[in-house]
């Protein structure tokens, strides 16, 4: 990616990036961060960082994930963002199915023997903590264990548009996810469509509440900015309280999210004056009608929803800025892409007739790594990619998702696999069978609903089992509701088939606990 050198032949004093956390708001020019980014990638390739290289970044939102995001890429390494959240069993999943070569902590987390840290030793991953020396005024890379770096060393390299830059890994239906490998040609592409749809320029700045492990903060809230020489704010976490004191402080005009983040702004008093807001998007998860409304009346912007999914880089279509039409309930037109309503068979379906909704594009990735079988399945021979998603195009092009063929719960925007969770209930001794769902909230637009049925003479409560489940993924992945039964429904071939139980538990509420 040249995003930061063709900012900086824009304007280098420009400002890229507001830290507004700390005692006092870290304030980055473009020519500070080309600086300090060249810089850690020296320290990189010092460590023996390589091209294909895989470096995970356990990093929370901060200026130090974004130095070593793209100084991992400048080095031809392949940026592996986790969850900071996540706890030892996640993390040891992620380190050793990409074979990190270094994990990147936050400082202290050596010293706390951090679960992250536990897992990257466990695989001889190297570990190095990352944080910002003030005095120094750069990002420093502490290398605490070099691992299976011991002895390497090499050169700064310098990206080519074909190497990979990004891999981030589905929640997908089977009980491995599946890795995504985006290249810089990808990004660069999301980038650039991102751009053109919002018409952004140096003069946009957003406020970045998106976390950056996932593909929506990266691409949406991060580097498009970036591509355009623009700027963005970046608080350490999204908060209620201090988001409107913060965009206004420091002058944003756009923000990007999950429809959960828009719904609790909306239950906090608006700011007075009202800010000059350009526009508000939405992404990741389906923004009923009544919250689009809510929105446009409460801030007076224009609101966008748009359709996106880790394997196109993020944004596949969107709807337009005015005066072009925007459309509660529809997520837009392709934006860079070619979009098609398509049968099972791969033939193209007419307008306004259901089908799965498919894309095709420079951004769409060109296949999931080592795993032959489901590119064989999510790609037609045309090239399209199968979203998983059912939906049609109406009279003029927009698209509706009417629903999903694939089985993830999209809680507030994170993708959780049913079935990744079907393994972690049935690993406790007192459950027998187990059965993960999706169950409308009025909140997150779908939580985590669990059937369960015991083993025989066994006794077991939600909230026991609640906590034990607790104890072995991110919180975000924990059960809302839990149904207890003693028979759990099939077909007559006995299969289970998700829909099914969902219906019967929800049918039943004496069995919920």
């Amino acid at each position: 990616m040249a995003t930061l050198q063709t900012a900086i032949k824009g304007d280098p004093s420009a400002t890229a990036v507001i830290i507004p956390s700390r005692p006092h708001a870290l304030t980055v020019t473009y020519s500070s961060l080309a600086s300090q980014v060249s810089r850690f990638q020296q320290q990189l390739a010092s460590l023996g960082i390589t091209t294909a290289s895989p470096v995970s970044i356990a990093l929370p939102n901060s200026w130090e994930f974004i130095v070593a995001f793209l100084a991992a890429s400048w080095q031809r390494g392949i940026a592996a963002p986790l969850n900071p959240a996540y706890k030892q069993d996640e993390f040891e999943f992620y380190i050793d199915d990409v074979q990190s070569d270094l994990v990147l902590v936050p400082q202290g987390a050596w010293s706390a023997q951090a679960a992250s840290v536990r897992a990257a030793q466990k695989f001889g991953s190297a570990v190095a903590e990352c944080y910002w020396d003030g005095k120094r005024g750069e990002v420093v890379l502490d290398v605490k264990h070099k691992g299976k770096l011991e002895g390497k060393r090499e050169r700064v390299l310098r990206a080519q548009p074909d190497d990979v830059a990004l891999i981030l890994h589905t929640s997908g239906t089977t009980s491995r996810p599946k890795v995504v490998p985006l290249t810089h040609r990808n990004l660069t592409r999301t980038m650039g469509n991102i751009r053109d749809t919002y018409q952004l320029t140096p003069r946009d700045r957003t406020m970045l509440v998106m976390p950056l492990f996932h593909v929506h903060g990266l691409l949406a809230a991060l580097l498009a900015p970036l591509h355009t020489g623009g700027s963005m704010v970046v608080p350490a976490k999204f908060s209620a309280t201090d988001f409107w004191r913060d965009f206004t402080t420091h002058k944003a005009n756009w923000y990007t999210a999950v429809p959960t983040i828009h719904q609790i702004l909306l239950r906090n008093p608006p700011p007075e004056p009202r800010p000059q807001i350009r526009f508000i998007r939405s992404c990741s998860s389906p923004l009923s009608p009544t919250v689009f409304h809510q929105l446009e009346k409460t801030y007076n912007a224009p609101v966008l929803e748009a359709y996106a999914m880790t394997e196109a880089a993020h944004q596949m279509t969107s709807n337009p800025l005015p005066p072009a039409k925007r459309k509660p309930g529809s997520v837009g037109i392709g934006q860079g892409v070619e979009v098609k309503i398509l049968d099972g068979q791969g033939e193209e379906l007419a307008q306004g007739k259901e089908g799965e909704i498919c894309v095709r594009g420079e951004n769409v990735t060109k296949g999931y790594l080592n795993s032959p079988s489901a590119n064989a399945s999510s790609y037609t021979t045309e090239g399209f990619f199968r979203t998983g998603d059912q939906g049609k195009l109406d009279e003029d092009g927009y698209v509706i998702i009417t629903g999903r063929i694939k089985e993830l719960i999209n809680k507030g925007g994170e993708k959780i696999s049913p079935i990744e969770l079907d393994n972690v209930l049935t690993r406790h001794p007192q459950v027998a069978e187990a059965v993960s769902f999706a169950i409308p909230d009025e909140v997150y637009g779908q939580d985590i609903g669990v059937a369960v049925v015991l083993k025989s003479g066994k006794q077991l409560d939600a909230a026991t089992l609640k906590g034990w489940v607790a104890e072995k993924v991110a919180k975000f992945k924990i059960p809302k509701n839990v149904y207890f039964t003693e028979v759990m429904p099939k077909t007559a071939t006995g299969k289970i088939q998700r829909r099914i139980v969902a219906e019967t538990m929800m049918k039943t509420p004496k069995a919920k606990l």
